[in-house]
């Protein structure tokens, strides 16, 4: 397989990184994660303000950061839910930081950044609970938050995008839109694409199988569609949906699946093909101008969305 001299660059560089001080192979995976999107994310825009909150549950807090983008005056803010990859057991605000600041003032809406509770301490379904916790607590106070409870969407990348589907199917009527980039769909690894990228780039396919194993054990014999939405038939009030695919990605056919199984359910999927691309590539803005791009076509999916809302309840 071929790739672009950016990409050469990329995979350069993540052969490089060396996890500091790791205990273990799960300590390892989670400080990989978050040096590369040091290395690798670029310069962090500046936004409005962000806020660090930490909800209460029944016996446990949910973190959440929300940054307001820059320039944002009105009184009630539409909002975007970003759930993050990490394959169930990594992934922090620092990982998606850069991302999350520009998705927040390309879009003008506040980023809502959910720190939910990770595998193999808290297995399926501990994470996904905390993301439709989340956006019902949202909801429940989108005054004093300064959001407009009917203009709110959701964003999942990797594995995020695998809790945000399933989030849509839950309470997916409570919901403008969705985006899903790169979207870790299938707990099987026995696609073309795994075949082709086993052994990278970013992902490997032992990494996955482990990765799996520790967030839905049950998973090789009885599957949950709820954590394996590959599976998901009934996709009930899921939003309209973007989905993003990286070409040299090994979760690219699982990704292309899901979108297909959503649009013969029905719901209005479009899906967007990146060329070059690898897993991962949104945390490589420092290399990468696509980030750039994404960044403006799912501001402009988010706009277009919530005008249509706002026509309906005209």
């Amino acid at each position: 397989m071929e790739f672009t001299s950016p990409i050469n660059q990329i995979i350069s560089q993540l052969e490089k990184i060396q996890s500091f001080n790791a205990r273990d192979p799960l300590d390892d995976t989670r400080k990989y994660l978050e040096t590369m999107s040091l290395q690798l994310s670029g310069k962090k825009e500046s936004v409005a303000m962000i806020e660090e909150l930490n909800i209460p549950m029944e016996n446990y807090q949910i973190p959440i950061r929300i940054y307001r983008p820059k320039g944002k005056t009105t009184q009630k803010s539409s909002a975007i839910v970003y759930i993050h990859g990490g394959w169930f057991i990594a992934g922090s605000f620092e990982t998606h930081d850069a991302v999350v600041r520009k998705l927040a003032n390309k879009t003008g809406s506040a980023v809502i950044f959910v720190d939910y509770r990770l595998a193999p301490e808290h297995p399926f379904p501990a994470g996904l609970n905390d993301c439709i916790d989340i956006v019902k607590w949202i909801i429940d106070h989108a005054e004093s938050l300064g959001i407009d409870k009917d203009q709110i969407g959701i964003i999942g990348d990797s594995a995020g995008g695998a809790l945000s589907t399933s989030v849509s199917t839950q309470i997916g009527e409570l919901l403008r839109f969705q985006v899903l980039i790169y979207p870790a769909a299938g707990n099987q690894l026995n696609t073309k694409s795994w075949e082709i990228y086993e052994t990278g780039p970013v992902l490997n396919k032992e990494g996955g199988i482990q990765a799996w194993k520790w967030y839905h054990p049950e998973g090789n014999s009885h599957p949950d569609p709820l954590a394996v939405p590959i599976l998901i038939k009934d996709f009930k009030n899921t939003p309209s949906t973007l989905v993003f695919i990286a070409e040299h990605d090994a979760l690219r056919d699982e990704g292309e699946t899901l979108a297909q199984n959503m649009k013969e359910a029905g719901i209005p999927v479009d899906i967007r093909f990146y060329k070059d691309m690898v897993h991962g590539f949104m945390h490589m803005g420092e290399v990468l101008n696509e980030v750039e791009q994404v960044a403006g076509e799912i501001a402009a999916f988010a706009h277009q969305q919530l005008e249509i809302a706002i026509e309906k309840e005209g």
